[in-house]
């Protein structure tokens, strides 16, 4: 199943070789859509989430191979699977992680049964193509490749495979972080976040994630007197409610960039369009930036995002009939911040933007994130920008994520972590089969691809 090759590989201190079995890739590339379909075919929706099945199967594969794995729970229907190879401990471990549970569904919308992973065309269809099933099984291949070859490792590695990521951490990340840390802990991880972009078939760029917004939840209670729908009233309180939730949209939060957003537009300068690179050099001045974000808020909108602290109203709940004018009208603001916001200053500003005593301003619940950043300036990053121009021949970008990812209880924690996946043709979000949509599918040559990516970044961090 394997040949001998001699494998450069090319150190920040030199050059080292070592004699390292190259895996057939056509034998992997076979069993990965063998092992990835499986797991794909478990229903781990979320809610209500039950994972064990895909768990059981990741335990028994890697224990077969006598890979050294556990289960872990708080929660026997949503266990975390845990496996560990060792190195020789001249540098501090690596962690490759994923989660098993989806996002659930509405089967009447998908073209094919949505825990199917049925192939056609060339993709495989199914909940978890692109979130997360394909980590998982990505992770699951590097173990095994790295026990059967007999690696010489320089760091443990570590696989992590997940629950809860999709709304109910305390039985994943936060479980693991808090009563297992050391079992995870690393200098480094691997995990969801990332994608490398296509547009027309065409790789354009790695997206890395170095960091991610914090997700935060405002709630807004406008009260007024209640009364006769046929008598309107000045103060009615779903009028006051809405000029508020008006004002927070239309308030444009101030722009603040950091390491990896500034990194992020000066890259993506240089391999865009003249006229698309100039606004985004823009960005990085000040006195210009403003222009760039009138631009942005109406054509990329991911864009604006990226350059603040974001508030997006998107439930409103008021009155139970026609004809009673209700005492009391709320609405729900999805508000995602920079990473080193002062929450509580910030939610001042917003009572400002509101103006109205009659209008209450207060942060709602909801599960957040704790707060961190990975350094551009690490091995780690330095090994996926070398692998990104050796597989895709393509620059990486740093990003911070607009949304949320379980990476951020381990930055909180002082694992330097980097969100990483497959390539996903950008017309596909539109065309609804992106992450999360009512479709979801996976180029299985690009899964393929990214499983030599994946397993190449591993060897040049951790082989010895």
């Amino acid at each position: 199943m394997y040949r001998i090759t001699c494998l450069s590989l090319i150190l920040f201190t030199g050059v080292a070789f070592a004699q390292i079995e190259e895996p057939d890739w056509a034998e992997v590339e076979e069993e990965t859509l063998r092992h990835f379909r499986a797991i794909m075919q478990f229903d781990t929706s979320d809610p209500p989430g039950r994972e064990l099945p895909a768990a059981e199967y990741l335990y028994d594969v890697l224990a077969a191979e006598d890979i050294p794995v556990e289960m872990l729970w708080n929660n026997p229907e949503r266990p975390n699977v845990v496996a560990r190879l060792e190195g020789d401990g001249s540098e501090e471990p690596l962690l490759i992680m994923a989660h098993t549970d989806v996002v659930n569904v509405d089967p009447e919308k998908w073209i094919f049964p949505p825990f199917s992973a049925t192939v056609d065309g060339g993709y495989v269809y199914g909940r978890g193509a692109v979130d997360d099933k394909d980590n998982v099984a990505a992770g699951l291949m590097i173990m095994l490749l790295l026990k059967r070859l007999d690696v010489p490792l320089a760091r443990d590695v570590i696989y992590l495979a997940e629950s809860g990521e999709e709304g109910a951490v305390e039985y994943g990340i936060e479980f693991m972080v808090n009563e297992h840390f050391d079992k995870i802990d690393a200098e480094f991880c691997l995990a969801e976040g990332g994608s490398v972009a296509r547009v027309n078939r065409e790789v354009q760029y790695s997206g890395v994630q170095t960091m991610e917004k914090i997700p935060y939840r405002v709630e807004l209670v406008s009260t007024g007197p209640a009364g006769h729908g046929s008598v309107p009233l000045q103060n009615n309180s779903v009028t006051r409610l809405a000029k508020a939730v008006a004002a927070i949209a239309d308030w444009r939060t101030p722009i603040r960039l950091n390491e990896t957003t500034a990194a992020y537009f000066e890259r993506l300068a240089t391999i865009s369009p003249s006229d698309a690179a100039q606004r985004y050099l823009n960005v990085l001045d000040p006195g210009l930036a403003g222009e760039s974000d009138e631009y942005f808020l109406a054509n990329e909108p991911r864009h604006a995002s990226m350059l603040r602290s974001s508030l997006s109203p998107n439930i409103f709940d008021a009155g139970y009939r026609i004809n009673v004018i209700p005492s009391e009208s709320r609405a729900s603001v999805d508000f995602r911040a920079l990473p080193d916001e002062d929450v509580i200053s910030f939610l001042e500003e917003i009572r400002g933007v509101v103006d109205d005593p009659a209008v209450e301003v207060s942060l709602g619940v909801r599960n957040t994130r704790p707060r961190g950043e990975s350094s551009l300036d690490t091995d780690a990053f330095r090994a996926i920008e070398n692998q990104t121009r050796e597989h895709y021949g393509v620059i990486t970008l740093p990003t911070m994520s607009t949304g949320a990812t379980d990476m951020a209880y381990l930055r909180a924690a002082g694992i330097q972590c980097y969100g990483i996946g497959p390539a996903i043709d950008r017309e596909d979000a539109a065309l609804g089969f992106g992450a999360h949509s009512d479709q979801e599918r996976i180029l299985i040559s690009e899964l393929h691809r990214f499983v030599r990516f994946h397993y190449d970044v591993v060897i040049e961090l951790a082989a010895q």
